[in-house]
């Protein structure tokens, strides 16, 4: 009698396309372990990234404006919640598979630090021999999680992740991308990441007062649109006929929607990530992050991963500590280690 598991693998060879990944396919785990009677592998891991702790933390990491007051600014985690939906959209009309395109999403920034970029830059220079989210996101999935066993995620998983990041100038598509995903998948997780965040930034940085609509460069917004939901159709629409047009061979955009995009996120680093006024908290995080680098390096016992610390030292076991941080945690933490609270008698006197 075939699983439920099987049926599904099945549907899957009938449906997706031929250059689509298949869960029975894949190059497998890093530890063998029994296959599921219900969900394929791919579905397996998209639910396992869900419900791991560093997957949780991620409401309250920033995603640019640290710690806003508003309800609806961007977090860490709606960022991640908005890059799946745009992949799995174009992974469906590409005829792919969703589930593992959304397993990718989900953990791409699994890694990422407290305070957003600004606190992977501070660590980068912190940790000896730099630090990189992407690189991160992959140690959790593979050591950190359940108590040092890790979730165990398929290859092709594990791949995309690895490979998402783009930095600041680096093209999602294209023959010049040095590092590319193995699977289709992958490369929308890529892509769908910077349309996502091109799109949402702006949004919230107009929200904020850093910038105006009549701030956003002219020429992008003719080839994309002037409203968020047109960008994100003209975007989605172009991965998904130009990848078409080319037989599903790599994940393509055509060159004026894809610089149309590109050119919109060097107007947000000019006029948001690297804004005085958005970016001033930040420097103030700076010191709290090398603070606490400091302080939990001197007495690492009460903070750090012991079995990390005798396996692997002092500087990974501080890493993962600080990087795990959510922004509130970090502030919490750095008022406890260093700012005096005042005494109280028992009379309940100020002295």
């Amino acid at each position: 009698m075939t699983t439920i598991r099987e049926d599904l693998e099945r549907r899957e060879q009938a449906t997706l396309a031929p250059r689509a990944a298949k869960s029975v396919n894949t190059r497998g785990r890093l530890r063998p372990e029994p296959e599921d009677d219900i969900r394929p592998a791919f579905q397996r891991d998209r639910d396992r990234i869900i419900h791991c702790k560093a997957f949780r933390r991620l409401k309250h990491k920033t995603q640019v404006f640290f710690a806003p007051t508003s309800d609806h600014y961007r977090t860490r985690l709606t960022h991640t919640l908005e890059v799946a939906q745009i992949a799995r959209t174009i992974s469906k009309a590409l005829a792919l598979h969703e589930e593992l395109t959304e397993a990718v999403c989900l953990g791409h920034d699994l890694g990422h630090t407290p305070f957003g970029h600004q606190g992977e830059r501070v660590l980068s220079q912190l940790v000896p021999g730099g630090f990189e989210h992407d690189e991160q996101s992959l140690r959790i999935v593979d050591v950190l999680e359940r108590d040092g066993e890790g979730l165990n995620l398929t290859w092709e998983v594990r791949d995309g992740i690895a490979k998402h990041s783009k930095g600041k100038r680096g093209a999602p598509v294209g023959p010049d991308v040095p590092i590319k995903a193995a699977t289709l998948e992958g490369q929308i997780a890529r892509v769908a990441d910077l349309i996502a965040y091109v799109n949402h930034d702006i949004d919230d940085a107009v929200r904020a007062g850093i910038v105006t609509p009549e701030d956003l460069p002219a020429k992008p917004l003719e080839v994309l649109g002037r409203t968020h939901s047109a960008r994100i159709g003209c975007l989605v629409k172009d991965v998904v006929v130009e990848t078409q047009a080319c037989g599903l061979a790599d994940i393509s955009m055509s060159e004026p929607v894809l610089g149309a995009m590109l050119d919109l996120r060097a107007f947000l680093f000019a006029s948001v990530y690297e804004n005085e006024l958005s970016t001033g908290e930040f420097k103030k995080a700076a010191g709290i992050l090398a603070g606490l680098w400091e302080k939990v390096r001197e007495t690492p016992e009460p903070f750090l991963d012991a079995r990390t610390l005798r396996t692997e030292g002092l500087d990974a076991a501080a890493r993962d500590f600080l990087a795990g941080m959510t922004d509130r945690y970090a502030v919490a933490l750095f008022e406890h280690l260093f700012i005096p609270k005042p005494w109280v008698d028992l009379a309940g006197r100020w002295n």
